[in-house]
This record gives structure tokens, C-alpha cells and sequence, in this order.
């Protein structure tokens, strides 16, 4: 009776494997496109907050596709820093404005 059980269990176990693993290439998956980034951010004009927080990269089979995540990086990344040159160029006219045009008690108090 043991052996009966055994090779009936090994039976069924080889049978389950072969239908969960496949028992030939007789169907083979069609190939299918990967999924593309849907909504990129706006080249027509700078990126905001809302823009990167309503961006949703598409899944791959281990993760998100690297070059769309490569393209968001670099593109914020630019961003990023044509602002802080702009920011920098502000500071700088700033402070070679000088303090003339500010409270006006440097100039009346003496």
C-alpha cells in the first residue's frame, strides 16, 4: 500500500508540474509591448509640483523601465538647474543693487 501511495503521489506531483510549467511549446505567449510612459511631463513648459506629483512611471517585470526613469531624472535635473542659476543671477543683481531703494533711514538720520 506505501508503494502505491508513493507512486501515485509522484504521478500526480509530475503532472501538476507539467501543467503549471507548460508541457510543450504548442502554445507560446504572444510577445506584447512594453508599457509606455502615458503621460510625460510638458515640454511645451517648465515642470511643477503637480507635475511630478501626478507622474506615474509604468511598471516593468522587475521594477520601472529605465529609460523612463532616466528621461524624468535627467529632465528635472536640468530644471533643477536652470533654477538655481536664475536664482543665483537674482542674487547676484540683488546685491549690487545695493541698499539704495530700500527703507530710506540710512540717508535722514545723520
Amino acid at each position: 500500500m506505501f508503494w502505491f501511495l508513493l507512486i501515485t503521489m509522484v504521478v500526480v506531483v509530475a503532472a501538476v508540474t507539467l501543467a503549471v510549467v507548460g508541457g510543450g511549446d504548442s502554445e507560446v505567449l504572444p510577445e506584447v509591448a512594453p508599457e509606455q510612459l502615458v503621460d510625460p511631463l510638458p515640454a511645451a513648459r517648465p515642470v511643477d509640483r503637480a507635475d511630478v506629483e501626478a507622474l506615474r512611471l509604468p511598471v516593468a517585470a522587475r521594477g520601472y523601465r529605465m529609460a523612463d526613469v532616466d528621461d524624468v531624472l535627467v529632465r528635472l535635473g536640468a530644471e533643477l538647474a536652470e533654477r538655481d542659476a536664475r536664482i543665483a543671477e537674482l542674487e547676484e543683481a540683488l546685491a549690487g543693487a545695493g541698499p539704495a531703494g530700500g527703507t530710506g533711514t540710512e540717508g535722514g538720520e545723520q
